[in-house]
């Protein structure tokens, strides 16, 4: 008679959990597949722009701050595996009956919206990387957009109805999420070795960053302190400086772990069948398959980030002072352009068209305008400006174009300076990096494969995520039909992304999504904190002795990180000059108040409840 599967492979573990470490190691590394999935979707646009900007904005000096995000989340996660794996219940009804009904449908909502939310970025990551680095002759148009992201749409949908069908679709599905997060991590490695070769990396200041040093969240790195003590406007720079490094801190630790990700751990693991036997094995899949994928490719791409654009300003005003086509096709010594072929040249990027693209320009002007804004004479030219693009008169718009630039010219130099090293590059500014080791056309193939992973796997998982919580809002776990309308609703969110995630509609979906998502992250954390410290919840699972004591020394170091984070980022926007943000923020402050003390009390009423029962 044949054993079932999966109960060898649990008398497997149950006689393998007794053996030495190494021998151990070796065995979980095979059966590895959740934790996968974890490092699938947290390496999405939202890494790759945290690591890229900490890069700019701070240098090496927090190098440590997305590892020690990852540690949190780990540690955590671990904590929902343990309480999942030795009850086998679904978390969201086991929070509902055991807890409060407010924290499970809290949780429930606030994963729904980051899925179809977050998703719209890594649609128009995954379309820029194809049309921008990959593709370059398919333009930038309409069609070629919809195009792509249909494909991308279509690729999600299959390989989540293979997961469906559970077996050999989940290790198909599990081995492709693998193969594409080791297309991230290659690819941005190959960055940092070309930048090494050219001897642009201090390898010395990169092992220091790793050190944590508080001082560094607050404070300017020492390339941009300078630089704005030699400014005119010390204050208004400070200030942006301030507000612009909390955001992109705020963001790089977020992104680590995010509230869907402590929605997939559970279900995915439930969805493989495993039990009490897996609790060790489920700790090593997350840092084999989470923390050295994350840290090696987010590490690489702030070092290179770091190293190429922290402090730097001729890559900006290379692409500004680029004015006219002809000057730069006499650059490139009247090269023809053959199909699919980028140059660059005078710092600029030119299609086989010729046409000029100077990517740097909008988001140096940005700052730029900023600046003005703050004097009677820039924000009196700027709002002209803005008047005159109402208009239909070629005329007066080139006419109050012209105005602004002749404004942000007059700045003086050191304050022209600070934006374009404040100025955010994109991963076609990244992908350039690699081009003195393989030359341009090569660096962009290499470098959009990357990020076009990068964009695919957290696209797959996304739409996952969503799937799993439409079974669970009707209460119908596994039932297929539920799980790709889940996966459809949150796929067709991230097909409009190009469309949506931009200017206003970005901030109007992003601030509350980022802010509920933001305030329920620690209360999950906290939620199953809570959780593991249950004798009603976990019975004979729950931990005692030193184990719980280094369980919640551990969680509440987590738990307490997460937390400052929230509300140091709800209150900069309850703070900020954005009447969305202000918002927002200050209900997101009040919702995480309630939130705890709503845990807290149903946490010890239904442990008065059990323990009566007990007596």
């Amino acid at each position: 008679m044949n054993m079932d599967p999966m109960e060898q492979e649990r008398a497997e573990l149950a006689a393998i959990n007794k053996k030495p470490f190494l021998t151990r190691f070796g065995f979980y590394a095979k059966k590895s597949g959740p934790g996968w999935m974890q490092g699938a979707i947290t390496l999405g646009g939202g890494s790759l722009a945290g690591a890229l900007y900490l890069g700019i904005i701070s240098g090496y000096s927090l190098m440590w701050l997305q590892p020690l995000a990852m540690i949190c989340g780990v540690i955590m996660l671990s904590a929902i595996g343990y309480v999942t794996l030795s009850t086998n219940e679904r978390p969201f009804g086991s929070i509902n009956r055991n807890i409060s009904p407010l924290l499970g449908w809290s949780w429930l909502i606030a994963t729904l919206m980051a899925n179809i939310i977050w998703c719209m970025p890594q649609f128009n990551l995954g379309r820029a990387a194809v049309q921008q680095n990959l593709m370059p002759f398919l333009g930038e148009s309409t069609n070629s957009t919809l195009a792509i992201c249909a494909v991308f749409l279509i690729i999600a949908l299959i390989i989540n109805s293979a997961y469906g069908k559970g077996g050999k679709g989940i290790q198909i599905f599990e081995r492709i999420l693998k193969i594409l997060v080791g297309i991230v991590v290659i690819s941005f490695f190959l960055v940092v070795i070309t930048l090494t070769m050219n001897g642009n990396i201090q390898w010395g200041q990169i092992f220091k960053g790793f050190i944590p040093n508080l001082s560094a969240l607050f404070s300017p790195a020492p390339a941009l302190a300078d630089a704005v003590a030699q400014s005119n406007n010390a204050d208004f720079w400070s200030g942006m400086i301030s507000s612009s490094q909390r955001d992109k801190i705020l963001a790089a630790f977020a992104t680590a772990v995010g509230i869907n990700m402590t929605f997939l751990l559970p279900y995915s693991m439930l969805k493989k069948r495993w039990g009490k036997e897996h609790r060790p094995l489920a700790i090593v899949d997350l840092s084999i398959g989470l923390i050295v994928p994350f840290v090696l490719a987010t590490g690489c791409v702030l070092i290179a980030a770091a190293a190429s654009f922290h402090g730097q300003t001729t890559d900006v005003f290379a692409k500004e002072n680029v004015v006219a086509k002809t000057d730069i096709l006499h650059e490139a010594d009247g090269e023809g352009f053959a199909k699919g072929d980028i140059k660059f040249a005078a710092g600029a990027i030119i299609t086989k068209q010729g046409e000029v693209l100077p990517k740097m320009a909008a988001p140096f002007h940005k700052i730029l305008d900023g600046r003005l804004s703050k004097e009677a004479s820039g924000k009196a030219a700027l709002d002209a400006f803005k008047e005159a693009k109402k208009g239909d008169d070629k005329a007066v718009i080139t006419a109050a174009s012209s105005a602004v630039d002749a404004a942000r010219l007059a700045l003086p130099a050191s304050e022209r300076n600070l934006a374009a090293m404040l100025a955010n590059r994109d991963n076609f500014n990244l992908a350039a990096t690699l081009a003195p080791l393989v030359g341009n056309t090569v660096a962009q193939i290499i470098f959009g494969i990357g990020v076009l992973g990068m964009a695919i796997s957290t696209i797959i998982i996304l739409m996952l995520i969503n799937g799993v919580v439409f079974c669970e809002m009707f209460n119908k776990p596994g039932n297929k039909s539920l799980h790709m309308l889940g996966c459809l609703v949150s796929g067709i969110g991230g097909f409009f992304g190009p469309f949506l995630w931009t200017g206003d509609a970005k901030a109007a979906l992003a601030i509350p999504t980022s802010v509920i998502g933001g305030t329920l992250l620690p209360i999950a954390y906290f939620t199953f904190f809570l959780m593991m410290n249950s004798k009603r919840i976990l019975g004979d699972s729950l931990p005692t002795g030193g184990k719980r004591i280094v369980w919640n020394v551990l969680m509440l170091f987590a738990t307490g990180v997460a937390t400052a984070g929230s509300v140091w980022a709800l209150y900069g926007k309850a703070t900020g000059s954005n009447p969305l943000g202000q918002k927002f923020g200050w209900a997101g402050l009040v919702f995480l108040v309630v939130l705890f003390i709503v845990g807290i009390v149903g946490f010890t009423s239904k442990g008065k409840q059990y323990n009566a029962t007990q007596n």
